[in-house]
């Protein structure tokens, strides 16, 4: 399993803008055999850090989620979304294998 863990830098007037963004995202990773963990949006503290988490059974998983969501329509929309209201000021995107009990 990886687990792609995504950081925002958010324009904090746009944080309605941004998280209708995530709303779009979370069953469009699910469309394409992800797990979502959900986005967290600033609530204490800095106000222009979000984050999101989900998950995929391998990194060839999330390469083919990646791959196919260039050419969904759904996704291209959400990342038109994303550019049009200039929510997200940049983003970082790291990957973790979990440790379970």
């Amino acid at each position: 399993m990886i687990t792609c863990y995504l950081r925002y830098m958010i324009d904090p007037y746009k944080l309605a803008e941004f998280e209708h963004y995530g709303k779009l995202w979370i069953p469009l990773v699910e469309k394409f055999g992800g797990t979502h963990h959900g986005y967290f949006l600033p609530s204490e503290g800095a106000s222009d850090v979000a984050l999101a988490m989900f998950s995929f059974p391998s990194l060839a998983a999330y390469e083919t989620y990646r791959e196919r969501s260039f050419a969904d329509a759904e996704c291209q929309a959400a990342f038109r979304y994303a550019e049009e209201t200039r929510c997200i000021v940049s983003y970082e995107r790291s990957f973790f294998r979990p440790v379970f009990g």
